[in-house]
């Protein structure tokens, strides 16, 4: 028996200019293997753009990445193409034997075992975001990046997809890059958040609590107000303190 080593993501001074303006400035990121990472910082700092330099699709910056050769993307839109009926929208790019199958059992992961033949315009928003996901895992990734998946959808169904993304992990255990701007979703989800900022990772916060976790849980409440500092957002207890 031949046992694969399963890769992480390696990542040494990453730099990606646009214009005069360098967006990643000497970024150095690794995760390991089955670690789940969450990325934050303010509009404009450079998640995306790091996101889509792990993901192959911007080839412009200089420096070292490192990346598992099985990966997959899943945007904040969920790019399904309308006129595919939702099994095809699962597998597309796909190639060999029993891509109906495979669809069927991703979707059933999702919990849309009996929407394989729907069309995409009939679903709900947060149900295409799962076909997205579907997608995702179709691939069985050992990298999966997550581009602000949740960001359009409301705040009862973005509970759930965080759920379902929290249970999917567990199960499949890839390592995962999840690009975000809600503290909480990052605290709730991730082993570790990084803050990016002036074009590098600025902090680190290890996020060590039990899972699954309470917003309620002291410590929680904590990382969640060193974060936000950390994100110059001041918590209305910070802001009565300083009164």
């Amino acid at each position: 028996m031949t046992i694969v080593e399963q890769r992480g993501v390696h990542v040494r001074g990453l730099r990606r200019v646009f214009g005069e303006r360098a967006v990643l400035d000497g970024v150095d990121l690794d995760i390991a293997p089955g670690e789940f990472v969450a990325l934050l910082g303010a509009s404009g700092s450079g998640k995306s753009t790091l996101l889509r330099a792990l993901a192959g699709l911007d080839g412009e910056g200089s420096g070292e990445i490192d990346v598992p050769g099985k990966h997959a993307v899943v945007y904040q839109e969920h790019r399904l193409l309308p006129w595919s009926r939702v099994w095809d929208n699962v597998v597309l790019g796909l190639r060999g034997r029993d891509l109906r199958k495979r669809a069927e059992a991703a979707l059933a992961e999702v919990g849309l075992a009996t929407h394989a033949d729907a069309w995409p315009l009939t679903l709900s928003g947060g149900e295409s975001q799962r076909v997205a996901l579907a997608r995702a895992l179709v691939r069985t990734p050992d990298l999966l990046l997550l581009d602000e998946p949740f960001g359009a959808l409301d705040a009862l169904t973005r509970l759930n997809a965080q759920a379902l993304v929290a249970d999917l992990w567990a199960e499949h255990r890839p390592a995962v890059l999840l690009v975000t701007h809600d503290v909480e979703e990052a605290l709730l989800l991730a082993d570790r958040a990084l803050l990016l900022a002036d074009g590098r990772i600025a902090r680190e916060y290890t996020v060590d609590l039990p899972r699954p976790r309470s917003m309620d849980d002291p410590r929680f409440i904590a990382l969640r107000r060193d974060l936000l500092d950390g994100l110059g957002v001041r918590t209305v207890a910070t802001a009565k303190e300083a009164l």
